[in-house]
């Protein structure tokens, strides 16, 4: 304001005549010589932002709560809840949890990876963020399209660049055909020599494993057209051939940092250790869950879950861990969905056969849910498993037993990157494998089925729903509870916000009268057939 001040000044002293010698200079004249213009700033910042909050906004994992885990958790009986308002596995609409993602990933995810795709695009020095920013783009809107269907897209978060305050909604099948496109072009560009990628959280700019990322993303995003548009899913299978993960170690995630409070904690963490309310003591494993595992012998069974994590079904504000959890197998019990506190017979979880205790219930490992934890973003197991559904389905790159052994060996093994304590061998995956080997008859649904254990073990309960919507595996039982909004069946999408009809009312009454079956929780998206 100073400089601006001071030019005004000097331009009215001087007068008109001498305007046309100073105008030439005027941007720089009228540029505070110590602000930070997008010229100046470095865009590895936009980032790792953009990074950081596509594991959950910084305000309280506010979405994380309402989307992952009170939603998607238990309607794809991962976990169980009696709190009350945990309304997924009770099929209740709650407008404003179903809408907590798209109301928090448009300001913090959207608006910051736009900015950083639009500010390299044209700048050679920084071609690998921009490649690499177009990737994690591509990222953000599949979660965003998969959870509504039309959504916002082309013209989203461009306001600042074209003017367009009110984007329209764009179609899932036009989204999924640039998302593909975008992948496809953004992972054959990166370079070793387009630039250094500074402020990557993820794989700490590696560009190989940028591109291994890139085309595992292409392929998932791929098999989510099996039913939808088989010939454009196998193009851009086919071009992933022999580019995606190799290992675990290619594995995305972000390892969280507890010394930064909410900003930086692990979003997963803060609500089921029980920061916010009582997550911690009500929150277990499903039984559906537990069951598999313990069924199939499957050694994830004795990491991943534990009971006696709290010693108290008394005083539920106490939130300390007991050291002397016990991680046995078979003493493992997951807790029924669609259960409450209501003291009301057939609902009232502490009426049901299994109840004993809520201690003896089983909760996640405390190591999957440390606050300094990690937060899974893509990983080599879903890449396999993606690979053997394709040598199943269309002959892809086979045979399918090799890469589906291949998936559900690193589903098993990945669980030691939350915690050495966690670890299980390699040896104990290929017993697993030998006890229960590929059938090709049952392929598509054993396929399926790991695809959602493995899922559920990375907290990333939204892919576990996408992926059981494409292919209805496996066949889970929907629960039974009074005055569902659904009629008693699995939700397939979250109605659009509310708050649309007011901030981008013609775009919202459009988009919403279109959806298949209707804008509320059985309504469909696209791709899901």
């Amino acid at each position: 304001m100073k400089t601006i001040r001071k030019s005004y000044l000097v331009l009215s002293v001087f007068g008109l005549a001498l305007t046309a010698s100073c105008t030439k200079d005027f941007q720089e004249i009228n540029t505070d010589p110590v602000s930070v213009g997008q010229d100046k700033y470095d865009p590895n910042y936009l980032l790792s932002t953009a990074q950081l909050t596509y594991t959950g906004s910084t305000d309280f994992a506010y979405e994380t709560w309402r989307g992952n885990l009170i939603y998607a958790s238990t309607m794809m009986q991962g976990l169980s809840s009696v709190i009350s308002y945990w309304a997924g596995d009770k099929y209740m609409l709650n407008e404003g949890y179903t809408a907590a993602y798209w109301e928090k990933a448009y300001p913090d995810q959207v608006k910051y990876i736009v900015d950083l795709v639009e500010s390299t695009k044209t700048k050679p020095q920084y071609n690998n963020v921009y490649q690499v920013g177009r990737i994690w783009k591509a990222l953000i809107f599949e979660r965003l399209t998969d959870l509504y269907g039309d959504i916002p897209y082309f013209d989203a978060g461009r306001g600042y660049y074209n003017g367009n305050l009110y984007p329209k909604y764009d179609s899932q099948q036009a989204i999924y055909a640039d998302l593909l496109k975008e992948l496809d072009e953004a992972s054959s560009a990166l370079t070793t020599g387009g630039g250094a990628v500074s402020g990557d959280l993820i794989y700490g700019g590696d560009i190989n494993k940028w591109k291994r990322f890139g085309y595992s993303l292409m392929l998932r995003m791929a098999m989510r057209l099996s039913k939808a548009d088989a010939t454009m899913a196998q193009n851009y299978i086919n071009k992933a051939i022999g580019k995606t993960m190799t290992s675990n170690d290619d594995n995305a995630f972000v390892h969280h940092d507890a010394s930064g409070g909410r900003v930086t904690k692990n979003r997963n963490s803060q609500v089921l250790l029980g920061d916010g309310g009582q997550e911690n003591f009500y929150v277990r494993w499903s039984n559906t869950f537990v069951n598999y595992l313990k069924s199939n012998a499957d050694p994830r069974l004795g990491k991943v879950a534990v009971t006696k994590l709290y010693l108290t079904d008394g005083d539920k504000s106490i939130k300390g861990q007991n050291p002397a959890y016990d991680a046995t197998p078979a003493n493992q019990k997951g807790m029924p969905n669609g259960k409450d506190l209501s003291g009301i017979a057939g609902r009232d979880v502490r009426q049901d056969p299994s109840f004993t205790a809520f201690i003896d219930y089983s909760s996640p490992h405390p190591g999957m849910i440390k606050e300094d934890g990690n937060t899974f973003i893509l990983t080599y197991a879903e890449t396999e498993l993606m690979w053997a559904e394709a040598a199943q389905r269309y002959g892809i790159n086979g045979p399918a037993a090799t890469h589906y052994n291949a998936g559900v060996t690193a589903a098993i093994t990945f669980l030691s990157q939350y915690d050495a304590a966690m670890a299980v061998s390699a040896g104990d995956a290929a017993a697993y494998l030998t006890a229960h080997p590929y059938v090709a008859a049952n392929g598509l649904e054993m396929i399926a089925t790991q695809y959602w254990a493995h899922t559920i073990t990375m907290l990333d309960f939204y892919e576990t729903w996408s992926n059981w919507r494409r292919t209805g595996l496996p066949a889970l039982v929907p629960i039974v509870y009074p005055n569902t909004n659904t009629g008693g069946s699995i939700p397939r999408r979250f109605p659009y916000p509310l708050s649309e009809g007011v901030s981008n009312a013609a775009n919202y009454r459009s988009a919403s009268a279109a959806v298949p079956g209707g804008d509320k929780l059985v309504g469909k998206v696209w791709w899901d057939k």
